[in-house]
């Protein structure tokens, strides 16, 4: 059974997606000029937790949906196997655009590990949210931090000092658990009028997966074409 308002949610995850993704690639062409990487623009900033918070409370909410009477091992093993296909696509047309700070664990990297370790928390709605919320608060009291796996992980893998996209397991796993609460409740059932404009943004979120894949290429090309005829 598919949601309106969960569709709704990642169709709005998805434009604020590609409008974040637009201005990095005009700022990269130096069509504009903007401080994407540093908090000192702190509403560029604020606006990628925006989009990862949305995307990683939709993650945990349709995993409480699928997984709400049984565990659905077939369905586990279908999703993994999507998302490795994807993540390594993002990887590859990382390495080859940016190949200094290529993605190795950007956002459909952590749902393919997060989707799996989430799993038993499915059943646990009230156990989810007070790990989520624990993972959530001590993470921005500075007290948990898993940026240092990664750190080892650099020399060890040759991976690049700086990556494009990183979303560390904390305090991005206890979204996730927090949207299985969300899920286990129906508390994303919001109202929402059915007209036009939330049909075609639910639309947009049906096919997030799609869409996130092919938005960037189309746009790196566009604009690199556009660098090269007026910039060249």
């Amino acid at each position: 059974m598919r949601y309106l308002q969960l569709d709704f949610i990642r169709g709005v995850a998805i434009i604020l997606m590609i409008l974040f993704h637009l201005s990095f690639d005009l700022n990269n062409f130096h069509f504009i000029d903007i401080d994407i990487y540093n908090r000192e623009g702190l509403h560029w900033f604020y606006f990628r937790m925006v989009i990862v918070t949305l995307f990683l409370l939709s993650v945990g909410i349709s995993l409480a949906l699928v997984h709400q009477d049984n565990i659905d091992y077939k369905k586990i093993f279908q999703r993994f196997i999507t998302l490795s296909i994807a993540s390594t696509i993002i990887t590859v047309a990382s390495f080859i655009t940016f190949p200094h700070s290529w993605i190795y664990f950007g956002v459909l990297h952590f749902i393919t590990v997060a989707s799996l370790l989430a799993i038993p928390f499915t059943h646990s709605k009230y156990l989810s949210l007070f790990i989520g919320i624990v993972i959530i608060t001590l993470f921005n009291l500075h007290i948990i931090d898993m940026n240092f796996l990664y750190n080892s992980f650099q020399p060890l893998f040759n991976l690049p000092k700086y990556t494009e996209d990183l979303v560390p397991f904390t305090p991005w796993f206890g979204v996730v658990l927090v949207g299985i609460f969300i899920g286990k409740e129906r508390l994303f059932l919001f109202p929402l009028p059915i007209n036009r404009v939330t049909k075609q943004i639910s639309f947009i979120g049906r096919y997030s997966l799609f869409i996130y894949l092919i938005h960037q290429p189309i746009f790196f090309g566009v604009i690199f074409g556009g660098d090269y005829l007026f910039h060249k």
